[in-house]
This record gives structure tokens, sequence and C-alpha cells, in this order.
């Protein structure tokens, strides 16, 4: 049976200060990511990885760097298109709370009922387009391993909801059926002749502090 280790990107500048942050726009991490990415280093230390695999995006790319170093141990690591966040169009850069009020309907639907949410309204990306991407990449990168591998996939907050809720065969309706993700949280799947189940959801007990709004998404 494969493990599979989901890392949501380190908390950023645009985090803290609650931007929308997706495929076309990104901000530097804050320096308090760079100790919570130490804290996760030593949740994962003694897990033998094969391989790691991050978005190709600065924030999560980063991350997955400081993690290796970390970890200190010589592990590949591959950066993959279909691990990008959603390309968020004319959200990207837009505090939250501006946007609740410009765009109610939209925010609603992307945070809350993601299959009443119109992509098209803000030049942006689906949650099928991402749906279908992101599992694709997943599958390939399954596929080319024994069953008793573990693997590190660094990615988004958003699309990580996605990806891992579709992999455990949800429906879109029900992707945020178990919450959202906060920034260097670890999320455990299993994996075993093309089924995937899930261990451990949005696990940030290590990071050892009380999280703040900003930190979850």
């Amino acid at each position: 049976m494969m493990d599979l280790y989901f890392v949501r990107h380190g908390k950023t500048q645009w985090n803290l200060e609650g931007k929308y942050q997706g495929s076309h726009g990104d901000s530097p991490l804050l320096p308090e990511s760079i100790d919570d990415i130490k804290l996760l280093a030593h949740r994962l230390k003694d897990i033998p990885f094969q391989h790691a695999y991050t978005s190709p995006i600065l924030r999560a790319k980063r991350t997955a760097e400081l993690l290796l170093d970390d970890l200190g141990k010589k592990i590949p690591l591959t950066e993959v298109d279909g691990l990008k966040e959603f390309d968020l169009g004319d959200m990207e850069g837009q505090r939250f709370v501006d946007l609740e009020k410009q765009i109610p309907d939209v925010i609603h639907a992307f945070r809350e009922e993601p299959e009443k949410y119109d992509a098209a309204k803000i030049h942006g990306e689906s949650f099928e387009s991402v749906i279908e991407r992101s599992n694709a990449a997943i599958n390939k990168i399954v596929s080319e391993y024994h069953d008793d591998a573990c693997l590190l996939l660094v990615s988004h907050g958003a699309a990580l909801v996605a990806m891992i809720q579709a992999l455990l065969g949800t429906s879109i309706a029900d992707l945020r059926k178990n919450g959202g993700l906060s920034n260097s949280s670890l999320t455990h799947l299993k994996y075993d002749n093309g089924h995937y189940s899930l261990v451990k959801w949005n696990e940030t007990k290590f990071l050892n502090k009380k999280l703040s709004s900003t930190d979850t998404i």
C-alpha cells in the first residue's frame, strides 16, 4: 500500500493580508513559516520518502525545498504543473473582505457551495478543470511506483481540497465536508490498486500553535 503525504505551502504575506492567491499571484513566505516548515520536517523525519513533487509556483516550490533541506535527506524533487493552484482570474491579489461585498455570490460558491461556482464570472478556472488536471497528475505519479512507496506532494489550499476529495470519490457539492487546509498542514492518504483512502485530514498539531482565520482556506 502506497503512502501519499500532501502538504499545503507555508503561510505567505498575501495569506496574512487575506488576499486571494492563485496560479497567477504569489507572495513570499513569512518568517514564521520557516519555523513551521522545520516543525513539519520533524513530524516527517522517520518517513522514507522516495520522491517529492511540488507545484512550480514559488511559494510551494520554496516550501518543498526548505522541507527537504530540513529533512536532511537526498530526496529528488520534481515540479508538476498539475499541482498548481486554481487560476483565480480577476480575484488574484484582491482582499477577501472586498470581494465578499463586490461579488458575494461568487465568493460564497467558491468557499461554501462549489457546485454553484461559476468561474467564468471572474475569468478563472473551474473546479472541474482543477480536478481533472490534478487527479491526472497524481494518477500518473502513483503509476510509476511500487505499492510500498512513500511520496511527498506540496501544493496549495484550494487546489488540494479539490484534488484530494476528488481522489477520495467525493462529489463537487461535498468537497468542503472536511473543511479547509491550513498552511504547512499535512494530509495523509493511502493508495492501493486504484483506490485512495484518507488516513488524516489537515494535521496541524505538530505546529504547536493556535491557528488564526488567515491560516486556513
